[in-house]
């Protein structure tokens, strides 16, 4: 009987032994998983902070000066009358032209009708005082970089757009016909010739005149086809060898006005003795002009006892996180998770369904739905008008207007 006894005890005791070890494996990969969620957070601040630290120490922004007023530093266009050297050869390219993208994300492509001239900036005081240069000194990984922008921490409803136009000058009807742009020099005055110099008017009977370019517009880039000098044969034509052309560009976009008009009056010209032919001409202009805006009108359920609320978006914003930090409920527990079928938030995933709204009006200023958001909302009713709030962007291609959403459309 003691013996039995004994052996009792210890099998008992055998048991709570394993029992704590087995309490203890999903405690220690707790605490393993903590650590490692801090030292993630740790490495992200770190990573965080040093780019804030390296953006402001290495990026140099050229200020305006005293010597180059806005109102008193005018000059003529650089038609006839430069004598300025040509710059340097790094100025000059020849690869090919690219509209660049509007710089922020969730607008989506432009259409070629979308019409931008809303979104002009009629205040020149605004203008010149918004553009700067930022010289981002080279480091191991990343070459120098000097880039034309806006002023940083004051300009949050503006962006700057490319403008290409394309024309044609000589010929008999445009013999000796300039450009016919007046500039201004608005910031400079260093020694390395860098600067803003804008478009201050337009000259009648130029090559710019009824283009699309307005006062305060910077030249980015001058392209003009050359084709080269070499003549072709008729037999050199049968063997396929043809004269070729490039485009020849002068690309001015950070430059002082005399770097400007330098680059500028170093373009070759037509030829005098094709005066039947005109030459193709590129001008690549940067503008700045606001963001359109959205306006939201949010509803909420009845049975919330909340009142209509409205909000004002950028184009280019997510709904959900733009409502998220205006103090919106938007999280609905009647919701379902698409993947487990169970309550939850995915925290933007586009899994849960949480953040779902009903648009009832402006439905088109949204970017439209990809195919794994429509199966997911399927048999959710609505007709067609449910969207994941979380994979929302008001202002798609570029387009302002008022919108009307309804909050937890389940509980409706």
């Amino acid at each position: 009987a003691r013996e039995r006894e004994r052996e009792e005890t210890m099998t008992t005791n055998r048991r709570r032994s394993i029992t704590k070890q087995q309490q203890m494996i999903p405690r220690l990969l707790g605490i393993c998983l903590c650590i490692l969620s801090i030292l993630h957070t740790l490495q992200i601040a770190v990573v965080v902070n040093a780019f804030i630290i390296i953006h402001k120490t290495t990026t140099t922004t050229i200020a305006p000066t005293t010597s180059y007023s806005f109102h008193h530093h005018h000059r003529s266009p650089p038609t006839t009358t430069t004598t300025h050297s040509p710059p340097s050869s790094s100025s000059f390219s020849t690869t090919k032209l690219n509209e660049a993208p509007v710089p922020f994300a969730g607008v989506g492509p432009r259409s070629s009708w979308t019409d931008m001239s809303p979104y002009n900036l009629s205040n020149l005081t605004t203008i010149t005082s918004s553009w700067t240069v930022n010289i981002i000194p080279k480091t191991l990984d990343t070459p120098l970089k000097i880039e034309l922008g806006l002023e940083k921490g004051k300009n949050r409803d503006l962006f700057v757009d490319t403008i290409v136009i394309n024309t044609k000058r000589g010929g008999k009807k445009k013999k000796g016909q300039g450009f016919g742009l007046e500039l201004q020099e608005i910031k400079g005055g260093r020694s390395d010739g860098l600067g803003v110099t804008i478009v201050s008017g337009v000259v009648d009977g130029g090559l710019m005149e009824g283009e699309d370019v307005m006062v305060g517009d910077v030249i980015s880039s001058i392209a003009v086809l050359q084709q080269s000098s070499s003549s072709s044969s008729s037999s050199q034509k049968e063997e396929g060898l043809e004269d070729r052309t490039t485009y020849v560009t002068a690309n001015t976009e950070c430059f002082d006005y005399d770097n400007t008009v330098a680059a500028i009056s170093s373009l070759p010209q037509p030829k005098e003795e094709e005066e039947e032919e005109e030459q193709e001409v590129v001008v690549t202009l940067k503008r700045i002009r606001r963001k359109p805006i959205v306006t939201v009108n949010l509803q909420y359920p009845p049975s919330q006892n909340e009142p209509d609320t409205k909000i004002q978006l950028y184009a280019g914003e997510n709904l959900r996180l733009a409502m998220l930090v205006r103090g919106i409920k938007l999280n609905d527990p009647l919701a379902k998770r698409f993947d487990t079928k169970n309550g939850g938030n995915c925290g933007a995933g586009g899994l849960c369904r949480t953040c779902a709204v009903s648009v009832s009006r402006g439905k088109e200023l949204l970017n439209p739905q990809k195919v794994a958001e429509e199966q997911m909302l399927e048999g959710e009713g609505g007709g067609g008008r449910w969207r994941l709030s979380c994979k929302a962007f008001v202002g798609y291609g570029m387009k302002e207007g008022e919108m009307t959403v309804q909050v937890n459309p389940r509980q409706w």
